[in-house]
């Protein structure tokens, strides 16, 4: 379970001591606004964590925790995650509220984008997004991806699917300032 350095981020493996600000986003009815399921209990919160880690265990790779070098906050998660039944491996990001607007999305997607192309040797990743979310759909053309088609999540979830083959990304855009 390796972990990435970018210029402003550490991705790592969730810890227990993550807990309280991982629940906070994932109670956040804006943040989760998108995601299914909407806002999760601190109990949920807990369990979904433990999935990312046995996702990990099962398919050797997964979502890291996102933690700013400079202040070792964590600021989301973000990863590579192919549960049963997906269409592809996803890249997927989601972070705190209080994070959003500074380019760590785009910056620690860039990093787990790597990882899927070079370590795990995937020809071609996704990241599926709700049609109404506007934030992520720049964060995916940000890194290239372009609309690839839609599909349904859960059976009744409508997300539009943006994708990317390998030797196709654009060149690293500098990271904005905090």
């Amino acid at each position: 379970m390796e972990t990435l350095e970018t210029e402003r981020l550490i991705l790592r493996q969730f810890r227990d001591s993550d807990l309280d600000a991982y629940a906070e986003m994932a109670a956040d009815p804006e943040v989760m606004r998108y995601l299914g399921a909407g806002p999760m209990g601190r109990s949920e919160a807990w369990r979904n964590m433990a999935m990312i880690l046995g996702h990990w265990r099962l398919r050797g790779f997964g979502m890291w925790a996102v933690e700013e070098r400079d202040t070792g906050e964590m600021v989301g998660r973000v990863g590579c995650w192919r549960p049963e039944g997906w269409p592809g491996l996803e890249v997927g990001w989601t972070l705190r509220r209080a994070y959003w607007g500074r380019g760590y999305a785009t910056e620690a997607a860039r990093a787990s984008l790597d990882v899927a192309f070079e370590q795990i040797g995937e020809p071609h990743v996704i990241s599926m997004i709700h049609g109404d979310n506007l934030p992520s759909i720049r964060v995916a053309r940000r890194l290239g991806m372009r609309l690839e088609g839609r599909t349904e999540l859960f059976d009744d979830i409508p997300v539009a699917v943006y994708g990317i083959r390998r030797g196709r990304r654009p060149a690293p855009v500098a990271p904005k300032s905090p």
